[in-house]
């Protein structure tokens, strides 16, 4: 890999922070042995895990034995989302969640609408929020969950949890987050929202991939999601990740130290990026202007295709991504896009950069000093922008 290269896709995932790996390293080849094993490499093994999962639960003001280890984040909204379902069929079948989610919340509301339940699937404004009165007023006799996240990972807009939260639990019905984007970026307390369950993942914040977890708040009536052991008492089987469990402890803490701090850092640098682009002719921002994660830039550069931006992004040094789906073979542009009100035409030339804890300012000019010139030569190339600046002389 060239060490050289400019890494904005910080919003996909993020270096392993080499504190995290040095932590570790030694579950790999030293204390390797399996925590449901009862001798004294077991009992090793073990104690990491608890420990672990008693570091993760302070940071999320949760109670330890509220927190179970998943694979990340598409586990954990597929366990909320599933297990309240079908926990709760006999009580209602309805579920509200947004039109913007990501697609681990909303492929699993459609598969269910598939077995019988229904959904209703909330709109957003043109800034990408999810209004609570549209959830107050979406509310029935027969709904048991409300699923919205806590903020967007395509166009980074927040959104109003805390607000859902209490709504949610006057009318007596589970709320379920997907944080995944906000942990580690802003802070987050489970008893400040309000949420009966919680899902993370550690490689958005500097861990690895491959390990997450899912909060649920104590006396929730949820169904287990995968069988075949005991693990996580009783409510996932398969042998821990202890590697990837402390590398996600680990970061969480590293994450929100001094969060305040790096928030400011990096909110400037976001800023800079935003109040630079948005100055080019005919480039908008997408998501809200303040209300927005710290580390997130998306912006539609209108008679431009996203592919054509990350092509030349990438051959300038700059790992970015689209909010259009292009990049997976798909001719349909961004759900969230299309979902804030941009036509299909703009929605195509959208694109996201993504800052961490570890994005420089040189980097933020790199980008600032190339990035014009490119969006300058692609529309060069465009007969749409040809046929709009003749129609508009």
């Amino acid at each position: 890999m060239d060490l050289d290269r400019i890494y904005m896709d910080n919003a996909a995932t993020t270096a392993v922070s080499p504190v995290v790996l040095e932590k570790m390293l030694p579950f790999f080849t030293e204390l390797y042995g399996n925590a449901s094993s009862i001798h004294g490499t077991g009992r090793d093994a073990r104690k990491a895990l608890e420990d672990a999962r008693r570091r993760v639960a302070a940071v999320l003001n949760c109670k330890p034995n509220e927190l179970y280890f998943t694979s990340g984040g598409s586990e954990s909204d597929n366990w909320a989302i599933k297990g309240i379902a079908f926990a709760n069929r006999k009580r209602g079948n309805h579920i509200i969640t947004s039109s913007i989610e990501h697609h681990a919340v909303l492929h699993t509301c459609q598969w269910l609408e598939k077995q019988g339940f229904s959904v209703t699937y909330l709109p957003v404004d043109e800034f990408g929020r999810v209004s609570a009165k549209d959830v107050e007023a979406a509310i029935t006799d027969q709904t048991i969950l409300i699923s919205i996240m806590a903020a967007n990972n395509e166009i980074g807009t927040l959104q109003p949890i805390k607000e859902i939260g209490r709504i949610a639990k006057q009318h007596k019905v589970y709320f379920h987050t997907d944080a995944v984007q906000a942990v580690g970026a802003i802070p987050i307390d489970v008893q400040e929202i309000g949420c009966d369950m919680l899902s993370l993942s550690a490689h958005k914040f500097h861990g690895p991939k491959g390990v997450g977890a899912l909060y649920i708040r104590q006396g929730t009536r949820i169904d287990q999601f995968m069988h075949g052991g005991a693990q996580e008492r009783g409510k996932r089987a398969t042998t821990e990740n202890i590697p990837g469990i402390i590398g996600l402890a680990t970061a969480i803490e590293l994450a929100t130290e001094n969060l305040e701090e790096k928030s400011a850092r990096i909110c400037s640098m976001r800023d800079q990026l935003i109040d630079n682009l948005t100055k080019l002719p005919y480039v908008r921002l997408n998501g809200h202007r303040t209300e927005r994660l710290p580390n997130n830039v998306n912006i539609s550069v209108r008679f431009v295709e996203g592919e054509a931006l990350l092509l030349r992004l990438d051959l300038a040094g700059i790992a970015a991504s689209s909010g259009s789906a292009c990049t997976s073979g798909s001719l349909d542009p961004s759900h969230v896009l299309l979902a804030i009100g941009l036509p299909h035409e703009i929605a195509h030339g959208s694109l996201r950069l993504s800052l961490s804890d570890t994005t420089k300012q040189e980097d933020i000019d790199y980008v600032l000093s190339v990035l014009p010139g490119i969006i300058d030569d692609l529309r060069a190339m465009s007969p749409l922008y040809h046929d709009f600046m003749e129609a508009n002389k």
